[in-house]
């Protein structure tokens, strides 16, 4: 649908103190898991760009939100009502994995908080892919629906706190745990660990060409 359709809030689901996933009408929109809208509040000036959390199949719309302290959507939407109208624009970008190489590659997945959001809609929707996912995070609840993704291919890392299945950065564990060159890798988060991840992977043998980011800031 085009960007003046008015999509309503479905569910507001709490993950942690700091964040939660905002459901939502889908209105038959099309997206590439790992594409992003735009999302605010109908009549608001204020948008913010969110990756799509759901999966291509699902019959609603779903993004996972950080609340930032004074952030006007972040904080606005964590406030909807089932009902409450939205404005959605998009999708946009290119963080997407290619249809015809889709079953015969290798995948690492490397997120930082909320940077997980495409890898999970990736894997909703392609259940059948073969990949690693690495997940940086500073406390244990930080690690978002963790239970969508493959135990024996997920790796939790864990900063701040007990718990996860890695005590450190994921740029560490990379160091610690050397990637397979042949690995088709892409990265969404911060961009500090997308730029330290990315030179540990070009040292590890990884082409240029087989690493692919997302920043979020």
């Amino acid at each position: 649908m085009g960007k003046n359709a008015t999509y309503h809030v479905l569910h507001v689901r709490e993950l942690s103190e700091g964040a939660y996933v905002l459901r939502f009408q889908r209105h038959g929109l099309q997206f590439e898991p790992g594409q992003y809208v735009n999302v605010g509040l109908r009549g608001s000036i204020a948008m913010r760009e969110y990756s799509v959390y759901s999966g291509a199949d699902d019959d609603f719309l779903e993004i996972l939100v950080r609340e930032i302290a004074g952030g006007l959507v972040s904080r606005a939407l964590r406030r909807c009502e089932p009902g409450d109208d939205l404005s959605v624009e998009g999708p946009y970008g290119s963080f997407v994995t290619d249809p015809a190489e889709r079953h015969r590659e290798r995948y690492l997945f490397v997120g930082s908080g909320t940077g997980i959001s495409p890898f999970h809609s990736l894997v909703r929707s392609y259940p059948d892919i073969d990949y690693l996912l690495l997940h940086g995070v500073r406390t244990s609840q930080e690690r978002f629906d963790r239970e969508a993704f493959d135990p024996a291919r997920s790796v939790f890392c864990v900063t701040r706190t007990p718990g996860g299945d890695y005590r450190g950065r994921v740029t560490d564990y990379l160091r610690a745990h050397p990637v397979d060159p042949s690995r088709r890798c892409y990265l969404c988060g911060n961009s500090d660990m997308i730029y330290q991840a990315f030179a540990v992977l070009r040292d590890q043998g990884v082409p240029r060409d087989r690493l692919h980011a997302e920043i979020y800031f």
